[in-house]
């Protein structure tokens, strides 16, 4: 298996019938204009309101270095937002803060810095979407994972890049993301590499920072240790995010009571091929992004004077 490229070098990678790639075209099929329309009050009207009552907020934040006249990256905030100026000002607000209070996490996040976590195949969205046109980003958090190799912060730095990926999709922006993450052989020694603080800095992105709709996150095969690593997450998840977190075990139907097989890896009870996406091709494909990738990490609050004294 290998990455193929379109005529235009667009890469794309075939998983059975399944063609994956980057889809950053507009939506124009019935099931995600409906869907859109139904879940996020997307019309032609409600979008032009949107765009410019967000645009005319956003003049007031002078130190913030951002494209308000791209409509494509003002619709990466607006969707998830359902098209509420306000609270699509707040998302913005909140996502490049994060960043800048936590520059150690996010700093560089572009292909040709952050690679290790696709290199040992630990983070994935390249799968079909679900029967709800989600995007799904699997994550191995157990045997597959050597925290000696691929410290946690580079984890973090790696889901933070597949999802900036995922957030340019406006099918993604529509859907939504589930979060699949396999614990299977979690042992202590992955354990140790979690701190309350980094738990709540996690949740906080999740829930006040990142402009992604994450509709589930499944565990699967988790260990009793686990209960261990949700402890330290547990007193930061607010009701919302806590309904949304499904624990399965070893149970797989009880995963495709939520996930239909055909996105599924045979390991989770699918019916994708055997032979598994590597990460490495995941890096392949984010690669050609590089400048699209660098010119985002461009974006964010710049230092006032006082800053530079």
């Amino acid at each position: 298996m290998d990455l193929q490229h379109e005529e235009n070098g667009t890469p794309f990678v075939m998983w059975g019938d399944s063609k994956i790639q980057l889809e950053n075209w507009p939506i124009a099929d019935k099931f995600y204009t409906e869907k859109a329309e139904t879940e996020l009050r997307e019309t032609p009207e409600v979008v032009a309101k949107a765009l410019r009552e967000l645009r005319e907020l956003l003049k007031g934040e002078k130190n913030l270095n951002i494209p308000i006249d791209n409509d494509d990256f003002l619709m990466k905030f607006l969707r998830p937002c359902k098209f509420y100026a306000d609270s699509a000002l707040k998302k913005i607000q909140a996502f490049y803060k994060f960043r800048q209070a936590h520059a150690t996490y996010c700093h560089d996040l572009m292909p040709s810095v952050v690679r290790a976590a696709f290199d040992h195949s630990i983070i994935s969205i390249l799968a079909p979407r679900d029967q709800h046109g989600r995007r799904i980003m699997f994550v191995e958090s157990g045997k597959g994972w050597d925290p000696r190799a691929v410290p946690l912060s580079e984890v973090f730095r790696g889901v933070q890049l597949g999802l900036e990926a995922a957030m340019t999709e406006p099918r993604t922006q529509v859907s939504g993301v589930i979060v699949i993450m396999d614990m299977q052989g979690l042992a202590l020694s992955h354990v140790l590499q979690f701190t309350p603080s980094f738990a709540k800095m996690v949740v906080d992105w999740v829930q006040d920072c990142i402009p992604i709709r994450l509709k589930a996150v499944h565990i699967v095969y988790q260990p009793y240790v686990f209960n261990m690593v949700f402890a330290l997450f547990k007193p930061f998840l607010r009701e919302k995010l806590r309904s949304r977190i499904h624990f399965h075990g070893n149970n797989m139907d009880s995963l495709k009571a939520h996930v239909d097989g055909k996105a599924l890896r045979p390991r989770h009870g699918g019916s994708l091929p055997e032979l598994e996406v590597t990460g490495e091709l995941l890096w392949k494909m984010l690669s050609h992004y590089e400048d699209g990738f660098k010119l985002a990490n461009s974006y964010g609050y710049v230092k006032n004077n006082e800053n530079h004294k």
